[in-house]
């Protein structure tokens, strides 16, 4: 239960740091993808169930704020974090290039399913330019703050984790 309260918390967090901060800071009006990082770490930490969840959730916020079609972020959101628990077999604690590689694929995969969506089914035939100016960008600066709010993320998670195996040990 605690869990769950504190991956609320965390979503509406980095849903307000995503659109307030970051959205201040900018770079070339491309700014980082905060709850797909969590999407991707709930995944990939906790598995294919949590990641659905948290994908879910986040998907679910942005689009009651900032959607046209209610659900679109949330349904892709929720299959990001369905694919990162594919590799929670793979997790390790302390590896880094795991978690950058499978932020990079789960930033480019949202962004050409957006694209798909939103403009190619417009006739907007641009891949190219989308591909340099938006997808590329978003990605590294994606990457760059993962480096950061990964730890965070990895630290919470062992601290629930302690917590649930001493409150688990007590009724057995």
């Amino acid at each position: 239960m605690l869990r769950k309260f504190v991956l609320g918390i965390s979503i509406i967090v980095l849903f307000v740091l995503q659109c307030t901060i970051f959205k201040t800071f900018a770079l070339a009006s491309i700014s980082p993808n905060l709850l797909l990082i969590l999407t991707f770490a709930a995944g990939f930490m906790r598995g294919k169930k949590e990641g659905m969840f948290v994908g879910f959730f986040s998907g679910l916020i942005l689009d009651l704020f900032y959607g046209k079609v209610i659900g679109f972020n949330a349904l892709l959101y929720m299959y990001i974090g369905f694919i990162n628990g594919f590799f929670n077999a793979v997790y390790y604690d302390e590896d880094v290039t795991m978690p950058i590689g499978l932020v990079c694929a789960s930033d480019l995969l949202y962004n050409f399913v957006f694209y798909i969506f939103s403009f190619l089914l417009r006739n907007r035939l641009n891949l190219g330019y989308y591909l340099l100016h938006i997808m590329l960008p978003e990605m590294i600066y994606t990457v760059v703050i993962t480096l950061l709010f990964y730890r965070i993320i990895l630290k919470i998670n062992r601290k629930l984790d302690d917590f649930e195996k001493r409150s688990g040990t007590k009724f057995v």
